[in-house]
């Protein structure tokens, strides 16, 4: 045998630990992009084998935390794709003021940078003060950064040309206090969102939201839980609610796609068929 194939089934084994004793399934993710990953992790975690990461993964909690850093991706910026969030501001916002109330979701939220982003953009539109947000993610570690809303200081010069290209009505720096090189976003930005550990490929439906955004993160996932979470998707959101994929993301080929239209379609918005 191979040693490739070796590495494949060490590779199975290793998700499928991850599974059963801590119930973080990545075992139907995209299989490339987990494979690599996972190398990184255990390159940098001084592991010579995967069955060795393995063995430390069921016997140590500590290790969870730091594989999970790995696993999943924390690369995002405030306003990423400008023209997505002008688009929410021009063409979703208009409908969302005919309700009395709502309830808005960041799939997959990661440090914070897309919940944050949506939050600015709703108080200058006139929502905030009606709306829920609900921002989840499967990595603990990553909520608790999304929560603390502190970024690096060198980053907000990207932010606030993405704020600027999206139609932002205001400064960014409106928003945050910077000192000893770190951007602390206000708290009152956080006043009224709700962080919960959620997965899409293991949890429920989550609510009934009028727009759901999951951006850059079903690109991670095979087919049958591409499936998976925009049938999730559909069932959280009312009938005519929006959803918003990444640029590269699309439900095409979904099995659900004939539950959603094309609302703005060079953006990836969809909205949930009425019937």
């Amino acid at each position: 045998m191979g040693s490739e194939s070796t590495e494949d089934i060490e590779i199975q084994l290793l998700l499928e630990a991850l599974y059963q004793r801590y119930h973080y399934d990545f075992r139907n993710y995209a299989r490339a992009s987990i494979k690599r990953r996972l190398k990184q992790a255990r390159q940098q975690l001084g592991f010579r084998s995967f069955s060795a990461l393995q063995d430390s993964l069921l016997h140590d909690a500590d290790m969870l935390p730091r594989l999970l850093d790995y696993l999943t991706v924390q690369v995002s910026e405030m306003f990423r794709d400008p023209s997505y969030y002008r688009a929410i501001r021009e063409k979703v916002a208009p409908i969302l003021h005919t309700y009395p109330s709502l309830k808005v979701w960041i799939a997959g939220c990661s440090s914070g940078e897309e919940l944050y982003s949506m939050v600015i953009l709703f108080r200058e539109e006139g929502l905030e003060r009606r709306t829920l947000f609900y921002a989840t993610d499967i990595n603990p570690q990553a909520l608790e950064a999304a929560a603390s809303g502190v970024y690096a200081l060198d980053r907000i010069k990207t932010f606030t040309e993405n704020h600027q290209k999206s139609g932002g009505k205001s400064s960014l720096s409106d928003y945050y206090t910077a000192a000893y090189g770190r951007a602390v976003f206000d708290k009152s930005l956080r006043s009224r969102v709700v962080f919960s550990d959620h997965s899409l490929v293991t949890d429920s439906v989550f609510g009934e939201m009028q727009l759901i955004s999951c951006r850059n993160v079903m690109i991670y996932f095979d087919k049958a839980i591409q499936d998976r979470a925009i049938g999730l998707f559909r069932d959280s959101l009312v009938r005519n609610g929006f959803l918003g994929l990444g640029s590269k993301e699309s439900i095409r080929f979904s099995s659900e796609a004939d539950s959603f239209t094309d609302f703005v379609r060079e953006e990836k918005i969809y909205q949930r068929r009425g019937t």
